[in-house]
């Protein structure tokens, strides 16, 4: 015979708080993902992976450097983009984690694919339209189809881990 325990109450900032730690770990796994299949790819073509974009810069360096270029009133150096990089790559993480933790807390449905569907529709609307619309990467259909399977997966292990993690924090608080 099952017990069955009591609903909590959904509670906003708890969710919003669970969902962003969720999505600050789950950018590190995203990440560690990458770099995995970088050196699989690596070892099977004995050569190193080429960077799609511009001067070896990704999405989050190129944002960055935008940002930049409007708050500080100059362009970031390369060694700058570097280090910027990542800290716009956690933030995002953080703050797309945090939406979905707090829309977790009301709808059940959406943690039903438990995080997948988020970190598809993440892939989606980040990876595939806002970021080439916004002209900081190439439109998907100048992508080779598995760079973008590796990026479409990579954001399913981000949804994945941050409802892992969102779920964990959550039963905590």
């Amino acid at each position: 015979m099952s017990r069955e325990y009591p609903k909590e109450e959904p509670n906003l900032l708890r969710g919003v708080f669970a969902g962003v730690v969720g999505g600050l770990v789950a950018s590190w796994v995203m990440n560690q993902y990458f770099v995995a299949v970088a050196r699989a790819t690596e070892a099977i073509t004995e050569q190193p992976q080429q960077q799609d974009q511009k001067e070896g810069e990704d999405s989050t360096q190129l944002v960055a450097d935008a940002i930049a270029s409007r708050v500080i009133g100059r362009h970031l150096d390369k060694e700058e983009r570097e280090k910027a990089g990542p800290i716009v790559h956690y933030a995002f993480g953080a703050l797309m984690g945090g939406v979905y933790g707090g829309i977790a807390e009301y709808s059940s449905s959406v943690r039903n694919d438990f995080g997948t569907l988020f970190g598809s529709v993440l892939f989606v609307g980040a990876h595939e339209i806002a970021v080439p619309a916004l002209g900081f990467g190439k439109p998907p259909t100048q992508q080779p189809v598995s760079d973008q399977l590796s990026h479409w997966a990579g954001h399913v292990v981000y949804g994945a881990t941050a409802e892992l993690v969102r779920f964990g924090v959550r039963q905590i608080l």
